[in-house]
């Protein structure tokens, strides 16, 4: 496996948690039961799942009344977007000592 297939199926299996965390937590706050807590939702974003997370908010409608949801999770997801452009356009480097 390379890593690059790798690295897709954490960021496919990442967004699906995301996304999945979302509704979870819309249907626990319908039932008044224990809710996730909202850092869990945002590490989760963090680490690889913001796209997910997005994409839940908006089809739950969940937690879209919050601003740092509304704009805390693109800003996540501009920054991951930004450090991969970062990782694939920078100069390859290799110093010998």
């Amino acid at each position: 496996m390379t890593v690059l297939i790798i690295l897709a199926a954490y960021l496919i299996i990442m967004n699906i948690i995301g996304f999945a965390l979302m509704g979870i937590d819309k249907h626990k706050a319908k039932k008044r039961a224990f809710r996730i807590p909202e850092a869990t939702l945002f590490i989760v974003a963090l680490i690889g799942g913001s796209i997910g997370s997005i994409l839940g908010m908006y089809a739950f409608r969940h937690k879209t009344k919050h601003w740092y949801f509304v704009y805390g999770m693109p800003f996540i997801l501009i920054v991951q977007l930004a450090l991969v452009a970062l990782l694939l356009y920078a100069p390859i480097q290799i110093s010998i000592i």
